[in-house]
């Protein structure tokens, strides 16, 4: 006997079944061609067959798909979902004396010197800062998001990434892979310290990889044959540094991706750029680096206290013009890429972002796989994330339209096979009338 879904919902909105089938929907695999008239069953947290001609198996909770879209969940690919908002980090910590905690109220090494390595908290993994009910996790989950690729955020070498899957009760059943990469920005604190310039911040992050690296071969000497030689002290900023597989560094403007181009091979390890507003200059030659790029969706756009009457540069309107059409020179050049949602959380927000750069020449296949299988790809966890495949962990967002019409909604996200129905999104808030001028 067949059963089909009805509302037996366990709390919140979740459903505690662990086999569905959605058939006779619309299937967007992103790893392939989409299925006109497809089923999908999922089973234990696994996608355990898609595609045409798929039986229905008979446990399983049986969802009708006619009008539906199912896509792999989205996937932030930078992003602070689920982790506490951090207090600004003590500026001094004293010589190796700082906090031995993670954020919030991380204190740096650093005695005034640039060997403590100020503004470093490499250490520092994201994993063990997820809040399960951080009110962020709920919002994005609603949005179509399953995954964000989890980074803290406070200083120079902020920290390592983490995968996180958007439901869980206890941060560790959130974790898919950790660590995944080290947040490298380029911050400067005034030139009354160090680094206190862009010059200085860039001799600071060159200055940690060489130390890592003399530390690693320190290490490895030392582990081969310890007889007579002095062990290596242990240094957990450079610790932090060699346990991350690669490092994101941040490029925005043309000027800014051609430096941290050249930059990144000199770090000798694997690298991603954040940022790319300017991408749609440089797509060439990041196909031809083979550097991917995460691309911000916050587009430019004109502050809303500026001056109406101030006069803007004819650069600034450019690239407030052309910056969404970044991701489609991207895909004509066949340079790796993705979106992050760098904040946002509605899913009319992250929309009507990924529709101007539909509009500005992005396909929706290729709009699509910015925000899956890209993400999975370029993290290394395309073999588990990021598709509609068998096997794969059952991260699923299913809509009664295309997700990129206007007026598609979400009707259920599976997160590790877990179904929730998201609840409507407030309404944005007005902004306050404005008051003439007297």
């Amino acid at each position: 006997m067949r059963r089909y879904l009805v509302v037996l919902a366990a709390s919140a909105g979740v459903w505690a079944q662990s086999v569905y089938a959605i058939r006779n929907a619309a299937i967007h695999p992103a790893s392939g061609p989409a299925i006109a008239n497809g089923t999908i069953v999922i089973r234990n947290g696994l996608i355990e067959a898609v595609g045409t001609g798929v039986a229905v198996p008979a446990d399983a909770w049986v969802v009708e798909g006619a009008g539906f879209h199912v896509y792999p969940g989205l996937i932030d690919a930078l992003s602070k979902w689920g982790l506490p908002a951090a207090d600004a980090p003590a500026a001094t910590g004293g010589r190796r004396g700082g906090s031995e905690g993670s954020e919030p109220n991380v204190q740096y090494l650093d005695d005034g010197g640039p060997e403590e390595r100020p503004q470093t908290t490499s250490w520092v993994k994201a994993a063990d800062l997820i809040q399960p009910g951080e009110r962020s996790i709920a919002s994005a989950r609603n949005a179509g998001f399953t995954t964000a690729i989890v980074f803290p955020s406070a200083g120079i070498f902020a920290g390592q990434g983490s995968v996180v899957n958007l439901a869980g009760e206890r941060a560790g059943e959130m974790v898919v892979a950790s660590p995944v990469g080290q947040h490298v920005s380029l911050a400067t604190r005034g030139f009354s310290s160090f680094p206190g310039s862009l010059m200085g911040s860039i001799a600071y992050v060159r200055q940690i990889y060489l130390d890592a690296e003399h530390y690693r071969q320190a290490k490895a000497m030392y582990a081969q044959n310890p007889r007579g030689l002095q062990r290596p002290a242990y240094d957990r900023a450079l610790e932090g540094v060699l346990e991350s597989p690669r490092v994101l560094l941040p490029a925005s403007r043309k000027v800014e991706i051609d430096r941290m181009l050249r930059f990144g091979k000199e770090l000798k390890t694997p690298f991603v750029l954040y940022g790319g507003t300017e991408a749609w200059r440089s797509a060439a030659d990041l196909k031809a680096a083979g550097i991917p790029m995460l691309i911000n969706l916050r587009w430019p756009e004109r502050d809303r206290d500026a001056d109406p009457d101030s006069k803007e540069s004819l650069r600034t309107l450019e690239v407030r013009e052309f910056a969404p059409g970044s991701p489609a020179e991207m895909a004509r050049a066949g340079a790796l890429f993705a979106f992050y949602a760098s904040g946002l959380e509605r899913s009319a927000d992250v929309k009507r972002a990924v529709k101007q750069a539909i509009d500005a020449g992005l396909s929706k296949d290729d709009a699509l796989r910015a925000m899956t299988w890209n993400v999975a790809k370029i993290f290394g966890l395309d073999d588990r994330l990021g598709s509609l495949e068998a096997g794969k962990i059952a991260n699923v967002l299913v809509t009664d339209g295309e997700w990129f019409e206007d007026r598609s909604k979400t009707k259920y996200v599976f997160v590790d096979g877990k179904k929730f129905e998201p609840s409507p999104e407030p309404e944005p808030a007005k902004p306050a009338a404005r008051r003439a001028d007297r």
